[in-house]
């Protein structure tokens, strides 16, 4: 937020993307028993797709997002909710 402030007065926007639990080659080495744990945090039930993180990226990347500076979006189908 500190960089969103800084950067406004030169019309530039920071803001984060932050993903929760995405399948790929590093969570294919869990166990069950663990996927299913993160799967019990989840108010959605599922873990995400990297699509879905990636249509967060590609909106801050469009100039509708040109008044959205300093903000956090969670990808995580609700987890930090908990």
């Amino acid at each position: 937020k500190s960089l969103a402030r800084e950067a406004a007065a030169r019309n530039i926007t920071v803001n984060v993307v932050a993903p929760g639990f995405i399948p790929t080659t590093l969570t294919n080495d869990l166990s069950e028993e663990m996927k299913q744990m993160t799967l019990a945090n989840i108010p959605i039930g599922r873990w995400g797709e990297p699509h879905e993180v990636a249509d967060a990226v590609i909106f801050f990347a469009r100039d509708v997002s040109g008044y959205v500076t300093g903000q956090v979006i969670n990808v995580d189908g609700g987890m930090v909710m908990f």
